[in-house]
């Protein structure tokens, strides 16, 4: 049974942890760095010494919310002097067990950076294997991973009226849209998902965000929304006895049949102009790469959509099923962890799976029901973290509008900035005077880094707002003494994908607002 979620004593939790400071700076500076990496690896230990006998509230809390280990009564009702131990046991959160606290719930401190600045939540999730001290119940609603940041700082920082968030979990990809969107429906299939996401709401003071139970597209059947995200339960498991299938990562279907029936579905939800983002797992099966068949989920969507699609990583069979093991909490080299490998790579053989990849998705349906222009699957190896990238990914959406209707004559007249992150760098066979390697590197974004021709480097280093495209490839053209126009030709084409991957901007004057200029400097 659920406890009822009074808002008053929500609220009134919410003032007392505010009260005490209770940050993720400041625990981190209570009990050191690596105390905090630790715990993020499933130790605790370091931190109860780095604390010792301190009785303070935010000692407490932490020991209590972020650690799972049960508190004096008396140091727990001083921490929360207006929720109290009545109103702590009341929500859920906690068991009074008469000289002692025990948590029911983690209840950590987050902090984040979006374009609207830094910010912190509170969220709260169920006990983790640390906490429990042994493996996961299938119930378990997880709190704030590494792939819930990822997602959360891919949100596009653009207003719209409404939201949907399929597969919410502890709520925080709910809290992120919010910024940003009026209204958010949030849907799971566990009642206590939605449960936390309420809770969450209720603790950051976050209102219009409307939870929903049921499967996928189940509970909005009808209804369409200016942006969907999901961190959906994209885990790939074998269906057989003995397997957990934990709510909060397995959809139940077999292999990436979830991410496709959300790929394939989601544009029959999206309002005109209306953008989805997801993560997921796809397999390469039979021969067929994962991102084409990723391809092939797409184009079999009832309603066309432009893509951008990123493969982050992939892994083998192995590898893949040794990372979802643990991550349930059972330890490598006991007999459960061997069995678990033998079904996963027994489930991968039999469906012909020789790898999987884990990426971001971004679909769009176009405004007015335009074709799709935008059909982009690449691979980038470059791990996010809570890196905020919606911004990057919402320009090179405006970007790829404005190159759509540019032909290359206006692309040639059009002048260009370096953006202030790309540096240059020049690799020499000693002795040599010319170099056999050019690349730019980009500092922020997707951190790419592309080796380019002496004619588009000299292009890009002469990018300073000053002369048009044109002019300045004519000058280059005269430097290097090859033809113009061909030399221009070869060019456009990679102008245009330096624009779209941020390389370059639009200088102010041109319409688009330019991310920041500066010249190319040199890294080598």
């Amino acid at each position: 049974m659920l406890a009822p979620l009074d808002p008053v004593a929500c609220a009134a939790l919410a003032d007392d942890l505010r009260d005490a400071d209770y940050r993720s700076d400041r625990l981190r500076e209570a009990w050191g760095v690596s105390a905090d990496d630790a715990i993020s690896r499933g130790m605790r230990i370091v931190a109860e010494r780095a604390l010792g006998g301190r009785t303070d509230p935010l000692a407490v809390l932490g020991r209590l919310f972020v650690l799972g280990l049960a508190q004096d009564t008396g140091s727990v009702a001083a921490a929360l002097p207006r929720a109290g131990v009545t109103g702590l046991v009341d929500l859920g959160l906690a068991v009074d067990e008469g000289r002692s606290i025990r948590p029911l719930v983690l209840l950590r401190p987050q902090s984040f950076v979006d374009d609207s600045g830094e910010g912190e939540w509170w969220i709260a999730s169920d006990l983790d294997e640390t906490a429990l001290q042994g493996a996961l119940p299938e119930s378990h609603v997880l709190g704030v991973g590494g792939a819930s940041l990822t997602l959360a700082g891919l949100q596009l920082p653009v207003d719209a009226a409404s939201g949907l968030d399929i597969g919410a979990g502890c709520g925080i990809q709910s809290l992120r849209a919010r910024r940003n969107v009026d209204h958010v429906v949030a849907t799971d299939i566990s009642e206590r998902a939605l449960w936390f996401t309420r809770l969450n709401a209720l603790l950051n003071g976050v209102d219009r965000i409307e939870t929903r139970f049921g499967s996928l597209f189940d509970p909005v059947e009808g209804e369409v929304f200016d942006r969907i995200v999901s961190n959906p339960p994209f885990v790939i498991t074998p269906r057989v006895d003995g397997v957990p299938a934990y709510e909060y990562r397995d959809g139940g279907m077999v292999g990436d049949a979830l991410v496709e029936a959300v790929v394939s579905g989601v544009g029959a939800h999206l309002a005109s102009g209306g953008v989805a983002q997801l993560l997921g797992n796809w397999e390469t099966r039979d021969g067929r790469d994962g991102l084409a068949r990723v391809r092939d989920w797409v184009e079999s969507s009832s309603v066309p959509l432009d893509a951008w699609v990123i493969e982050r990583e992939a892994l083998d069979p192995l590898s893949y099923a040794e990372l979802w093991i643990r991550d349930g909490g059972t330890l490598p080299g006991s007999p459960a962890f061997a069995a678990l490998v033998d079904a996963w790579l027994h489930d991968f053989e039999d469906r012909g799976v020789t790898g999987v990849g884990f990426g971001y998705v971004l679909l769009r349906r176009p405004p007015s029901g335009d074709a799709p222009t935008l059909a982009r699957y690449e691979r980038v190896g470059t791990s996010l973290g809570s890196r905020a990238l919606g911004g990057h990914l919402a320009q090179a959406l405006a970007v790829h509008d404005r190159l759509d209707v540019l032909d290359d004559a206006q692309l040639a007249a059009s002048v260009l900035l370096v953006t202030a992150d790309v540096t240059e760098a020049r690799h020499h066979v000693p002795g040599a005077e010319e170099p056999t390697v050019i690349e730019l590197r980009q500092g922020g974004a997707f951190s790419r880094t592309l080796t380019v021709d002496p004619g588009l480097a000299a292009l890009v280093g002469a990018c300073d707002g000053d002369l048009a495209v044109g002019v300045l490839s004519d000058a280059i053209a005269h430097l290097l003494d090859v033809d113009p126009h061909a030399l221009l030709a070869d060019l456009l084409p990679k102008v245009r994908e330096l624009l779209f991957s941020g390389f370059l901007v639009f200088a102010a004057s041109e319409g688009v607002p330019s991310e920041g200029g500066g010249g190319v400097g040199s890294a080598g």
